[in-house]
């Protein structure tokens, strides 16, 4: 008899730190693994921001999913679609474009999260995110590209709209973001003879009341003063009203030339998780505390795809889409699982938050580990210790490390890759949010898939 198919949705920690369990502690022959995923490597999401201003290198935090020794997973180049949980079936779209089938036993939704947009004119035509490797790679080029037409341009009004930045999202990822790319094109300036450094602007808008109010009222403060210090104007309590290629307006009135929006207000579960049409809490899969699907023979879901009840909180709360708990769950989901195909007990899911690290370049951070307030200098020890730990393989260290050092010796560098400059891309152009299938087109898909039990 075959052995049973496991099949697991996303590389992003969640689903890695699964498979990874998977493949150390089950038995040669004992299953099948199956990874879908569109690149052959796992992301260090928290580190994009430093990517995107240059201080690490794409190549260092994506970390290779075929170095492990233990590697026996077949990886399907491509993104699931749809998700019939009656027929067992998972449709894919490979990166070729070719649409396929894929029969499980089990499934294991990782599928992670994309932008959260909201419905504002021009928004999905003229923001770029903060949420992919390409998308640090291009906004980076982008930034140092105005830098370069603001230097050449003979038109006040023009050299104006390029040299203002605005950044949406004053959680840690719009945060960090507008921290290090400030730090970016304040050195830079010094390069561009050109061009008056009080010209460059950046802009962090947020439209909660207190910026990383998950930090604290103190350690938000610290933060908030850092970014000012640097003349980062901070707007709290305000919203794009609408975005257009040469401005973007407020939702306070102020219309400010612009050509460069970087959209990070939050995440919403993957849209794969709407083709299984199964309960949901604000878009995430409603799982149990087992992290299984009630009701759906062999489906597990984890990450920020899920709704994975926070038992350490109680009271009703579910985890945040964090890379801990993902890592965590990912280990626990894993252990379930190999207890299912051995009718084994389950265990719950119990992890209480380690802390919070918030990286602002160069000296500046505010971190919070296990409950005790830091910033400067040793709140950016505990947050580059934290990250470096987090680092699945020893070259992505060794790398991480390299990248550090030599940027703190050495100083940024500013070198525009070219990197789609013929092609201005968007948010939609990086996420894909418009390839997934309708309940429909799904049974469509899988009613000529042969389940093979």
């Amino acid at each position: 008899m075959a052995p049973p198919r496991i099949l697991v949705v996303g590389a992003g920690f969640a689903g890695v730190e699964c498979v990874r369990r998977l493949e150390r502690r089950l038995a040669p022959g004992e299953a099948q693994i199956t990874l879908v995923t569109p690149f052959s490597y796992q992301l260090y999401l928290p580190l994009l921001p430093q990517v995107a201003s240059g201080v690490l290198t794409p190549q260092s935090v994506a970390v290779s999913l075929r170095r492990s020794r233990r590697h026996r997973t077949r990886i399907v180049p491509g993104g699931a679609i749809g998700v019939d949980t009656r027929a067992k079936v998972c449709v894919i779209r490979k990166i070729t474009d070719e649409i396929v089938n894929e029969p499980y036993d089990y499934i294991v939704l990782a599928a992670g999260s994309v932008t959260r947009t909201f419905d504002i004119p021009g928004l999905l035509d003229n923001a770029r995110g903060m949420k992919t490797l390409a998308e640090a790679a291009y906004v980076r080029d982008h930034v140092i590209a105005q830098l370069d037409l603001a230097d050449a341009s003979h038109d006040e009004a023009e050299r104006a709209s390029r040299l203002q930045f605005v950044v949406v999202g004053g959680g840690y990822a719009g945060t960090e973001t507008a921290a290090c790319l400030q730090r970016l094109t304040t050195s830079a300036v010094r390069h561009y003879p050109r061009l008056d450094a009080r010209l460059i602007k950046w802009h962090l808008i947020d439209i909660a009341p207190k910026l990383m109010p998950e930090l604290g009222d103190k350690l938000g403060q610290a933060a908030l003063e850092v970014l000012r210090k640097r003349n980062i104007e901070v707007s709290l309590g305000v919203s794009i009203a609408k975005a257009g290629p040469e401005e973007v307006t407020f939702t306070d009135g102020r219309v400010l030339p612009c050509r460069t929006l970087i959209w990070t207000a939050g995440v919403a579960a993957s849209p794969l998780i709407a083709t299984l049409g199964a309960e949901t809490v604000r878009g995430r899969l409603a799982v149990t505390p087992q992290l299984s699907l009630p009701g759906a023979d062999g489906v597990f879901s984890l990450g920020d795809a899920a709704a994975v009840p926070d038992l350490a909180k109680g009271d009703g709360a579910v985890c945040p889409p964090t890379a801990q708990h993902a890592m965590r769950q990912g280990r626990v989901l894993a252990d379930n699982l190999i207890a299912s195909l051995r009718h084994q007990p389950l265990r719950d899911y119990v992890h209480k938050d380690l802390g919070l690290v918030v990286d602002l370049g160069g000296k500046d951070a505010v971190s919070k580990p296990l409950g005790i307030e830091l910033r400067g200098l040793p709140a950016q020890a505990v947050a580059r210790g934290y990250h470096w730990s987090a680092l699945r393989t020893n070259v992505a260290k060794t790398r991480v490390a390299t990248n550090w050092m030599l940027n703190a010796v050495a100083g940024d560098d500013f070198v525009r890759t070219g990197f789609q400059y013929r092609k201005p891309a968007t948010l939609r152009d990086f996420e894909y949010t418009d390839a997934y299938l309708t309940p429909e087109q799904i049974k469509e898909h899988t009613a000529s898939a042969v389940i093979k039990h």
